[in-house]
């Protein structure tokens, strides 16, 4: 109890200095950091987190807090994996400008130069799309989009982009900015014909080894057989929970990779060096530049500490200015975990955030921190500011939910007899969903591409469903039934906007 309350003194006693002006902020870096992340991983209920911050060449920080699974006291240390989601996207696109180096394709080909039967369902953009396209989210697609339909599905890597002919672009080709995963599938899926291996094979061989990424896993499917590795948690009716892994291979190249810090240090380090490891040129600097130039326009983004700045894409990074600096960094989400690289190249600081449960922010909060300690910049606590719009955010969240599920509790009868909401429904992207009869007037959804998942239906009034997924990852919502000449004609599906933000219309075939 001493020792706590003297760590506890010792924050204090830091923010109160780190407010006062002409103080030397790095202290923050050497004498605080474990007890404001420490302190964090209890507010935000994270199991387990690591963090490595490069400075001039060298590591000041490598270090794993917290444990691997909630409950169990293994600690999570220097080597312990996480998914990392989409900072593989950077990979990824460093892959496809090294090959541009090496003369074996240029990034300004069109795709269907590597993959003749790609096709958009616009044709005239899908015959012009280049792979510059694929790695900087331009083909007229919202962010996310489609992305329920291939996430943690039994889609193949080559169905997923076959797929893409039936997805109708929101916006016109290559006028704005929207995330698309499926683009970098597409991408990943060149390496093969441009160099003869597999984009896992080419990671492998041309950047994990080269750089010493011995404990780094390319695909998903390898992350339950890995001794020192991490397990996923979420929020399952406000409890934070275990949950299984996702299965992201068939969208690998754009989500996959599992990493710790150790391996992730020797990635930024890299970076940080255009692609050198000593005298060594592992990543040709070429390819390292390319991969930051920037191609298309964000949007205006306010930082919550009230400075705007704009955001661009570059090749698998967003690229900030802030504070004078320009930041090079990007996110990842999937299944149980966040994480967050950054790169500062005009400072030679590098910032690795990787933590076990999805439902955080913190990984941001620290990010901010650690560059405002660098940066000398007014000590902010993004930590508890971005943990009190987190918890309004889930407030306002579960009383929607309470309302619905008051709702069940009224047994109120659906519209039509519960038989005539079964049957087979289809949308053309996604493909069949199949209603069955539960227990208690209750539907049951199954999904045709994601067999491992069902949805529990509850009337609530009308034509209306609370809707409950058995996987979390994909929400809570009410599915409405539409209705034509008194019969039930289809079912609007939601899933979290985590997943993917827009509805899918299913209609009725049988």
């Amino acid at each position: 109890m001493k020792k706590r309350f003297l760590y506890l003194f010792c924050f204090v006693l830091f923010v109160n200095l780190a407010n006062a002006q002409g103080v030397d902020r790095t202290s923050f870096i050497k004498d605080s950091i474990d007890v404001y992340v420490n302190r964090a991983l209890t507010n935000w209920r994270i199991p387990g987190a690591a963090v490595c911050i490069i400075k001039d060449n060298k590591i000041v920080l490598m270090k794993g807090y917290g444990v691997k699974e909630l409950g169990i006291p293994e600690k999570v240390d220097e080597n312990t994996l996480f998914m990392i989601g989409s900072n593989t996207k950077a990979f990824t696109a460093t892959a496809m400008a090294m090959l541009q180096e090496q003369k074996k394709l240029s990034l300004d080909d069109n795709v269907s130069k590597y993959l003749s039967w790609f096709k958009l369902e616009n044709k005239d953009a899908g015959n012009q799309v280049i792979i510059r396209d694929l790695l900087c989210h331009r083909l007229g697609f919202k962010t996310f989009q489609g992305d329920f339909t291939f996430y943690n599905s039994n889609l193949t890597r080559e169905q997923v982009i076959g797929r893409l002919a039936q997805m109708k672009a929101t916006y016109p080709f290559r006028t704005k900015w929207g995330y698309t995963n499926s683009a970098f599938l597409t991408a990943g899926e060149i390496i093969p014909k441009a160099d003869g291996k597999t984009w896992e094979a080419y990671l492998r061989d041309n950047i994990f080894a080269p750089l010493g990424m011995n404990n780094t896993l390319a695909l998903t499917a390898d992350m339950p057989k890995a001794l020192n590795r991490t397990v996923p948690h979420t929020l399952v009716d406000e409890r934070l929970s275990a949950v299984p892994y996702g299965q992201l291979d068939n969208m690998a190249p754009a989500m996959s990779i599992c990493s710790s810090v150790n391996d992730m240090s020797k990635w930024v380090m890299a970076q940080l060096n255009n692609g050198k490891v000593g005298a060594r040129q592992v990543i040709p600097e070429g390819a390292i530049l390319a991969t930051r130039q920037p191609q298309d326009y964000v949007g205006s983004i306010r930082h919550i500490n009230g400075e705007t700045n704009y955001e661009l894409y570059s090749l698998g990074w967003f690229l900030q200015d802030y504070a004078g600096h320009r930041i090079v960094m990007h996110d990842g989400g999937v299944t149980g975990y966040v994480s967050s690289v950054t790169l500062v190249p005009q400072d030679h600081l590098g910032i690795v955030i990787l933590t076990n449960t999805d439902a955080n922010s913190f990984f941001e909060a620290l990010r901010w921190e650690i560059m405002d300690a660098y940066f000398k910049l007014p000590y902010q606590d993004y930590s508890d500011k971005y943990l009190a719009a987190f918890k309004a955010d889930m407030s306002a969240q579960q009383k929607i939910i309470k309302k619905l599920r008051d709702s069940v509790l009224m047994n109120l009868q659906p519209a039509q007899p519960i038989n005539a909401y079964l049957g087979r429904y289809h949308n053309e992207l996604y493909g069949d969903m199949t209603i069955t009869e539960g227990e208690g007037n209750v539907l049951e959804g199954r999904f045709e591409h994601h067999p491992k998942m069902f949805v529990k239906m509850q009337p609530v009034g009308g034509n209306r469903f609370f809707a409950t997924f058995s996987d979390p990852i994909y929400g809570k919502t009410v599915f409405p039934f539409s209705t034509q000449g008194g019969r039930i004609s289809g079912v609007r599906v939601k899933v979290d906007d985590f997943v993917e933000q827009d509805p899918y219309e299913f209609k009725k075939v049988n």
